[in-house]
Parts: structure tokens; C-alpha cells; sequence
């Protein structure tokens, strides 16, 4: 079933990936130290380093490898491909329950592809502010972070390098609102 959300989230992000125009890789995306390039990079680049984690790697190694280009002159292939090499380590027998040395606390393999699924849910939605797409969350998604967010984030050194300062939510906001407030974002309307 997590896995199913992992690949649920990703294919959210692919939709918006292949919708990116010539023009758009430069666009400026809600991560403000990102531009559309760097944040497909860091979404490729992050499937590549949890495959590293369930291999042995370090946080070290982790975060040293973060921001290395894994795009390379096709950005859509890699990205896919990042996808399909993370769903299948993560499919291996007993990767859910390896414990993974995750940069902001060790895990289990469990809870590093749900750290992964909640990552790729949220940037899915930066990508499709980026490039002026629907920003519709998958609903199943959305509720599944909005009450399992404890749960997926308990006793990880999470603050403001990871999120930034959460925006006020407004009154009568959607799950969705709330849950991107929560994860630092401003989902009002663009403009």
C-alpha cells in the first residue's frame, strides 16, 4: 500500500514533469532557492539517494550526492527512471524494515518511503505552481499525510532548513490548503 502511494505521488509529479515547456526549465518555483531545472533534479536526485540509503549509504554520502545533477539532456527519463529504481529497492524483501541512516534521523526503510511519498506529494504540488498547472493534489494523498504526518515525521530533526515559516492558514481552507501551510507553502492563488 506504500508503495502503491510512492508511485501514485510520483506519477502526480511526471504529469506535471511532461507538461513543463522548452522555456519553463528556468521558471521559478515556490522553493525559492530552486528554479523548475533544480527542482525536477532534486526529486530525481532524491529517488537516487534513498536507493543509496537502502544500500548502506551514510547521511553523509546522502547529502554530499543532493544536489549533483542526475538529469543530465533528459530530464523526463531520468526522472522516470529514478522512479522505477526506487520503487523496486524499496519492493526488495525486508527494505521496509532496514534501518536507513537518513540525514535527519535514522529510519526505517518504512518510514523513509513515507518521508519520500510526502516529499514527492508536496513538490508535485511547487511543480505544477511553477509551470501554471492544476495544483489538485491526489485527495487519498492529501489525507493520508494530513493524519499520518506524526506518525511519518516523529522525533526527526525537522525545522526551518526543511520547511519554511508556514504562512497563516485562512479560515475554511481546504485539506489541502492546510496541509500545504503546514509543509511552508502558500497555497493562495498566484498573482
Amino acid at each position: 500500500m506504500l508503495l502503491d502511494r510512492f508511485l501514485l505521488a510520483s506519477r502526480g509529479f511526471e504529469h506535471h514533469l511532461r507538461g513543463v515547456p522548452p522555456d519553463g526549465w528556468a521558471a521559478p518555483t515556490p522553493c525559492t532557492e530552486w528554479d523548475v531545472r533544480a527542482l525536477v533534479n532534486h526529486m530525481t536526485r532524491g529517488n537516487l539517494n534513498y536507493v543509496g540509503l537502502l544500500r548502506g549509504a551514510t547521511r553523509e554520502e546522502f547529502l554530499a550526492l543532493r544536489d549533483a545533477d542526475a538529469l543530465g539532456d533528459d530530464p523526463v527519463a531520468a526522472f522516470t527512471g529514478s522512479v522505477r529504481a526506487c520503487a523496486a529497492a524499496f519492493a526488495e524483501e525486508g527494505a521496509l524494515e532496514r534501518v536507513v541512516d537518513y540525514p535527519l534521523g535514522k529510519l526505517t526503510g518504512r518510514r523513509a518511503l513515507a518521508v519520500r511519498t510526502t516529499d514527492s506529494t508536496v513538490h508535485t504540488w511547487d511543480l505544477a505552481r511553477a509551470v501554471g498547472a492544476d495544483e489538485t493534489l491526489d485527495p487519498g494523498l492529501v489525507a493520508w499525510i494530513d493524519e499520518d504526518y506524526e506518525a511519518i515525521f516523529a522525533g526527526l530533526a525537522l525545522g526551518p532548513r526543511f520547511f519554511a515559516e508556514p504562512p497563516p492558514a485562512a479560515a475554511g481552507a481546504s485539506r489541502q490548503d492546510r496541509l500545504l501551510t503546514r509543509f511552508g507553502r502558500d497555497p493562495r492563488p498566484a498573482g
